[in-house]
């Protein structure tokens, strides 16, 4: 690490240590779950509520990408 580069607080190196505990593929089954949710609510009529699940794709997607490079780069 470079001198002058702000450290990591305990709080985030403390939620790093339990998310990479967590398996990547767990967040990609809910990006896939929360869009066959989004097909079933769609096909049943419910658009505002398909709508509403189907956005959990993309935050489900960018925890596992946050999740794989807290595995392989680690905080600081």
């Amino acid at each position: 690490m470079k001198t002058g580069t702000p450290k990591e607080d305990k709080v985030t190196i403390a939620i790093e240590k339990q998310t990479a505990k967590v398996p990547s593929v767990i967040y990609l089954s809910a990006s896939f779950a929360s869009m066959a949710a989004s097909l079933t609510l769609k096909a049943l009529g419910k658009k505002s509520t398909a709508l509403f699940v189907g956005q959990w794709a993309a935050p489900f997607l960018i925890m596992g990408l946050y999740n794989k490079l807290v595995k392989t780069t680690g905080h600081d």
